[in-house]
């Protein structure tokens, strides 16, 4: 080979190595840029997490049987919708005795009711006719005995009156007891007709129709959209400046152009070590304070049918009121107007009558 030609290769080669050198510069340029970019001003904290939101548990009262389940895994529910019946044959049957015993009672009520009548009337006869058999006896008509006699029936009907009222005093309790039992086990009926507490989604259907519950048993396990949050991990510095109703923001990770506003509203008075499952920038060998964002309630309701929890993101908070938060968390999810209601129409004004056509002549002979 050549000295010319040995020279064009080094030559080459330098080219090489200066465009690789460049091209590294660049790169290294641009990851520096990124993260100048990306990096939080003093007095912002973030940390990884996961959008969550509360779990409710729709249960039975009761040991019965599951008549019928109305959703499925992955329906919206609201609150006061009907989500699972239970059979409620044996409480119809406690019912059904329970309302016997109130008309039993209602029966012993009216005798006693007729009983205090029956026992007013002869005291009050007897005693009419101890006051007529006292007179006699000023005129010797009647002797002493007929007025004892007759002061004594007085104080036998007097004791039979009591006794009636006293009757009638057990008789309405037992009445109110009876309708009680009714009523209580009405409720226990209604109980039975399990219904949303919330505004959410079914997560888990935990039974099928046919099914024996026992008391406490769950049917459903429900999200409530409406309380919605995400649980990042801060180290113990940052977490003592994060304060209760701080301004808080989230990103997700399948769209980062858009921050959902937030709060803090809870910071663990306890250190724990990061779950597994969460990824964050400090080490996972540091103690780390679980700190709680809050997303607005009004906000929630309405993107109910856009929440799904499990899904991946990042949560800021502020530290220090004063400072401004980043460019890239300025964009916020828009609250969605309120329709605006309907103007009502105004009366349309009576059309007036259209004046009937006169009939045409009646044709004439041989017309």
């Amino acid at each position: 080979m050549s000295s010319e030609s040995k020279a064009a290769n080094s030559n080459l080669k330098w080219i090489a190595v200066a465009v690789a050198a460049l091209a590294l510069i660049g790169f290294l340029g641009f990851r520096y840029y990124t993260a100048r970019q990306n990096a939080l001003p003093e007095g912002i904290a973030s940390g990884n997490g996961r959008l969550e939101a509360k779990l409710v548990d729709v249960a039975t009262k009761e040991p019965l049987r599951v008549l019928k389940v109305m959703v499925d895994e992955g329906a919206m529910v609201t609150p006061g919708q009907v989500l699972v019946t239970m059979d409620t044959s044996t409480l119809e049957g406690e019912k059904t005795e329970a309302n016997a015993k109130v008309a039993a009672a209602k029966e012993r009520l009216a005798l006693a009711e007729a009983s205090i009548a029956k026992s007013s009337s002869e005291r009050k006869l007897a005693t009419t006719e101890m006051k007529r058999t006292s007179g006699m006896l000023s005129d010797n008509a009647a002797s002493q005995r007929e007025v004892d006699v007759r002061r004594a029936k007085v104080g036998t009907t007097q004791a039979a009156v009591d006794e009636a009222n006293a009757s009638l005093e057990t008789a309405k309790r037992e009445v109110e007891a009876a309708e009680a039992a009714v009523t209580t086990i009405q409720t226990r009926i209604e109980d039975a007709t399990l219904k949303s507490p919330i505004t959410g989604r079914v997560l888990y259907r935990l039974a099928e129709e046919g099914e024996v519950l026992a008391a406490g048993g769950k049917a459903l396990t429900l999200l409530n959209l409406e309380d919605v949050y995400m649980e990042i991990f801060l180290p113990a510095e940052e977490a003592a400046r994060a304060r209760i109703g701080a301004d808080a923001r989230i990103t997700l990770d399948f769209d980062t152009s858009k921050a959902i506003p937030a709060s803090v509203s809870f910071v663990s008075p306890e250190a724990q070590f990061t779950p597994k499952q969460v990824e964050t920038k400090s080490e996972r060998e540091k103690l780390m304070f679980r700190v709680k964002i809050q997303v607005p309630q009004e906000l929630a309701q309405q993107y109910l049918e856009r929440i799904k929890t499990g899904v991946r993101g990042e949560g800021y908070v502020q530290l220090d009121p004063s400072v401004p938060w980043p460019q890239k968390l300025q964009d916020l999810v828009p609250a969605k107007p309120a329709q605006p209601a309907q103007p009502a129409q105004p009366p349309q004004p009576a059309q007036p009558a259209q004046p009937a056509e006169p009939a045409p002549p009646a044709p004439g002979p041989g017309g």
